[in-house]
């Protein structure tokens, strides 16, 4: 019943082509102009560097894992960050920007999804390569009489679930299905970074069409 008012409150934005999702359904807009990732940043400071890129990932992700760009020998070494997965927020969660607006806060909304964000670093000649991935993961359980998804039994992170006959179980996780990437994270990262930059006396990066990801089988 609740999925039925939800989808009857979203219908209410049809036009005359096509669905347009009300602006409650979350924050985190997607960028408007795609650019190219990996992006090319002429930077010198590679810690100050490090620094803007960690800023931009734990305003919502916390880092698991974190190889900094360092000096050795003479050379710059390929820096690596990795987060923790991290449940997505849905369109009750406003204040949560990892589910960008549209598509995405709705999915993470109706299934648990999850997201972790790999970011390398590669010095080039004249500045860094980085590349941004957001790998996407649905959460696979064990407990559940039904795929479709139901607002009644909305996961939160909760294993307790509430059955038709008013009982109560617990739903076991039983492992995470890779589903792909969140391009949309991913391109929003990347200017969030290159604006950081920016701000720090990096030159203004040249767009590029968007390259993306090979679909996944």
């Amino acid at each position: 019943m609740r999925l039925a008012i939800l989808i009857s409150i979203l219908t209410l934005s049809v036009g005359c082509h096509a669905l347009r999702l009300p602006s409650w359904v979350g924050a985190g807009r997607p960028p408007a102009q795609p650019i190219q990732n990996p992006a090319f940043v002429q930077f010198g400071d590679y810690e100050v560097l490090w620094e803007q890129i960690v800023d931009a990932v734990d305003d919502n992700f916390k880092i698991r894992d974190e190889q900094r760009v360092r000096l050795v020998a003479g050379q710059l070494t390929e820096g690596r960050l990795e987060t923790f997965p991290l449940i997505g927020s849905t369109i009750f969660e406003p204040w949560r920007t990892d589910s960008t607006r549209g598509y995405e806060k709705l999915e993470s909304t109706l299934q648990t999804i999850r997201r972790t964000v790999i970011i390398r670093v590669m010095p080039e000649q004249g500045g860094y390569l980085i590349d941004v991935e957001v790998r996407k993961e649905l959460e696979d359980l064990h407990g559940r009489n039904t795929d479709v998804a139901d607002l009644d039994l909305l996961r939160h992170d909760g294993t307790l679930r509430m059955e038709q006959d008013g009982t109560v179980r617990e739903t076991t996780t039983l492992g995470w299905i890779p589903i792909g990437r969140d391009c949309e994270l991913e391109q929003r990262l990347i200017q969030d970074i290159q604006a950081r930059l920016a701000a720090c006396g990096a030159p203004p990066q040249e767009r590029m069409p968007l390259r993306l990801p090979p679909p996944t089988e």
